[in-house]
Order: structure tokens, then sequence, then C-alpha cells
């Protein structure tokens, strides 16, 4: 009897996903808990595990075909030669759905400590021979054919396991271009699978005799062509959407950044060994902003679904914006006013590491009330951003530099910064906006009013 194999549920509102990549061929044994495939939801790459062992009969979803979701995308046995028809139509319950009837995962083989001829006498004549030939220990390996039997594919697989068995299809081709030995990289992805962000991690950290290593980029190389796909497609769906809807209007200021930078140094100094981490920029600006929404309602809020009703809301779940390698994302960090600059801090950093590794999970992307985005780093002073909808606003900070300024009468060289205020004049005209702004600016030039 077969057992389906869906496209699990990727979030309340995600309705479809892609198949990014299959782990396992038609045939192949499939231990608990092992990686089948990996699938694309709006902005997140996710991993989907086996929650019960067999053999991968049929795959019906290639990858990089687009479905809804608890859509069969395969199907499994329990042993490796069953017929698949009688499959009854049952319905999916859970990851892996199977018909009335225990699916029993695959029998290991007895240890070589407990039999030491059990690679001998579990292996079949196929395996033996490659064992033989390429000198593998067959009392090593653990078999995945019926019974624990060692085939084959278990002969080879030990073969690449020290190497690109321990890597994803594309960390295995980013490592032999950039020349990385993935024997010497730890994995990132589950069960230390090494992903290519981390091969691209240890290609920056190798000598300079080594060679120069271009990283791949996003970016396409002259003359060539990059399909709108994937993330690339959804950014360029919501940007226009939110351009055609919204009746977006951008405020500027400038602001006295001296002594935000100067506290953002102190605190740097007290908490940096406590903490584990410096709170940068982007985490006192999080506060500061979510201090100003909570004092300003009317800028944390929403048209409804219907269009007729401005909803404000009750709880602020603020989006930072980050760059990674398939594109823009914005994580929300929730109840973003009730945190202090330690628990807000830790929360970036895991939701900034999920989304870089292309893990982010669908609540991290999603709920969000109000973005803001930093373009600072990129030696950018001010820009106009564009709303994530369904938000009313979103704030941009350019770079934070030394200028000649007036005080008092003298010239004075002060930390300034400019904050770009996008919003939507449907829901809040420009004086209510303003107010806002200027709220911003004021927490960033006094930012012990924070502590009030």
């Amino acid at each position: 009897m077969a057992t389906e194999i869906i496209l699990p549920v990727l979030g309340e509102t995600v309705n479809d996903g892609t198949i990014v990549e299959w782990f396992k061929r038609e045939g192949d044994a499939v231990r608990r808990g092992e990686i089948l495939f990996t699938v694309e939801s709006d902005k997140a790459v996710l991993e989907v595990e086996a929650s019960a062992g067999g053999f991968l009969r049929q795959i019906l979803v290639p990858a990089g075909q687009k479905v809804p979701v608890l859509t069969v995308v395969a199907l499994m046995s329990s042993t490796a030669d069953e017929p698949l028809e009688g499959d009854a139509g049952a319905g999916p319950q859970g990851l892996l759905a199977a018909v009335p009837g225990p699916t029993p995962a695959p029998v290991p083989p007895p240890s070589a400590a407990a039999l030491p001829q059990a690679g001998r006498l579990f292996a079949s004549p196929r395996a033996r021979k490659a064992a033989r030939e390429r000198g593998i220990d067959l009392a090593q390996l653990t078999g995945s054919g019926p019974g624990g039997r060692i085939v084959e594919q278990d002969v080879l697989a030990a073969l690449a396991a020290p190497l690109a068995g321990r890597a994803t299809p594309v960390a295995a081709r980013t490592a032999e271009a950039l020349g990385v030995d993935l024997a010497a990289i730890s994995g990132s992805g589950a069960r230390g699978r090494i992903m290519k962000a981390d091969v691209e991690a240890a290609a920056a950290h190798l000598p300079p005799e080594a060679g120069p290593m271009a990283l791949p980029t996003a970016t396409p190389a002259a003359g060539e062509s990059v399909p709108v796909a994937g993330l690339r497609r959804i950014i360029a769906e919501r940007m226009a959407a939110s351009s055609q809807a919204t009746a977006r209007v951008t405020l500027m200021t400038e602001a006295d950044a001296t002594a935000f930078v100067e506290a953002r140094q102190q605190i740097k100094a007290a908490v940096e060994d406590e903490w584990g981490f410096a709170p940068g920029f982007n985490d006192l600006l999080g506060i500061i902003v979510a201090r100003a929404l909570r004092e300003s309602p009317y800028m944390n809020a929403r048209l409804s679904a219907d269009g007729q009703a401005i909803e404000r809301l009750p709880f602020v779940n603020l989006g930072m914006a980050v760059d990674t390698e398939r594109g823009l994302v914005v994580p929300v960090i929730r109840a973003a006013d009730q945190r202090s600059l330690r628990a807000f801090g830790a929360e970036f950093r895991t939701l900034v590491e999920r989304a870089r590794l292309g893990k982010s999970l669908p609540d991290d992307l999603k709920g969000g009330t109000f973005t803001v985005t930093n373009l600072g780093m990129y030696d950018v002073d001010a820009f106009t951003p564009i709303i994530n909808l369904p938000e009313a606003a979103i704030l941009g900070a350019g770079r934070i530099q030394p200028q000649p300024v007036v005080r008092d009468g003298q010239i004075v060289v002060r930390q300034m910064w400019v904050l770009s205020l996008s919003f939507d004049h449907r829901l809040v005209d420009g004086a209510p906006a303003a107010r806002f702004l200027q709220r911003i600016k004021h927490l960033v030039e006094s930012p012990y009013l924070l502590l009030a």
C-alpha cells in the first residue's frame, strides 16, 4: 500500500509552495527524520523531513514546480518492491499520510561489535563487489535495503559521505567553484548538513595565498538573463502592488545622532560580554520606533480588507528589512514595544540568521504592523522606501556621518542622520505623520528618554 507524501501547510496565509530540491531519488530508502525535499514558501525555504521510514517510490512533483499546499508530491512504500496500487485515496494526516496500517521503519543491521561478519552477512552481491573494489569495510556501514541489508548505494554513499554527502548539491557546487574543502566545514543545516552559506563563509576566511575567490552573488553577469521567479517574483509583485495601491508620501528629517552614537558605544562596552553580542544601531532604532508607535497608534494601522475602515492595531510587530542572498526579506519582531534592548537584539539576530540561511519559519515573515529599513551601511544618505502592504508606513534610515552644523552660533561637528518616513496618505494625514517622525527624531537626539 502506498503512503502519500504531501506538501505541508506552510503558514496561515500561504496557499502554495515551490519544490526547490529533492534530496532522495526514486527507489531510495528513507529513514525517519531524513530531509526529503526543500520547499520555497513566500520568502522562506523550508526543509521537509520524513516522519516515517520506507522507500521513495515515485516523485509526482519535480523540483521547480509550484503546487498548492496539501498536494500529494510523492509516494512511499514500506518495502522497495510492493505494488503502489490500492492507494485508496486516503487523505493526508500529517507529513506522511499512510493508509490504514502502520508504516514500518527499516530494521537496522546488527552492529559490527555484536556480529563481526555482519557486513558480509547482510550485504547484497553488488554491494560486496563494490566494497571490495573500493576498499570499503562493510562492517562499518548501515544498510538501507530491506531488513537493513547493505546495498550498493550504501557503499557509494560511504565514499561520498566525508565530502559532498554532507552538503546540499548547491553547496557542493559552490565549494568546487570556490576551492573550499568541504571536509573542513561544519554545517549549519539539519543534522550538520552543509549549506551554501557555510561554504561562502568558509571561502571568506581563506588565506590570501589561496587566490582570489569571487563569491557568487544575485547580480547577473553581463549578457545573462535571470528569470523573475521565486522570491524575486514575490518582491516584484508586492512592490508593484504597493506602488499602485497606496497614496505614498515621503517625509525626511535630519536628526543629530551624536548622543545616539555615544549611547550605543557606552551600552556596547557595558553589556557585550554579558549578552554575547554588541547592540547595534538597528537595535536601538527598533526600540525607538516601537516606543513611538505605541505613543502614536494612528501610525500602527492598516486598511481593512474591504477598504472601509482603518484598523488601529493593539500590538506593535516591527518588521526589520534584511538583505539576503536570495533577496529582501522582512523578519518580524513581535510585541517589539514590550521588549528590552537585550531581548530585542537577541530576537533580531536569531531572525536575521535564519533569513540569511534561507531557513526562516513561516511565522518569522508575517504579521508586521510597521517596517524599518536601513541602507546606511551602503553609504546611502536618504531614500524613499516603499510601504510594505498592508502596513500604513515604513521608516528608512540612511548613514550616520559627521557634518559641520551651527549650534548656538558656533560651527561644530555633529553626527547627523537622515530619516525618511513613507506613509499611505489614505490612512494618515501629513501633519500626524510629521509629528510621528518628529518624535522619532526627538528620541534619537535624546536616547535617555527611553529610560522614562
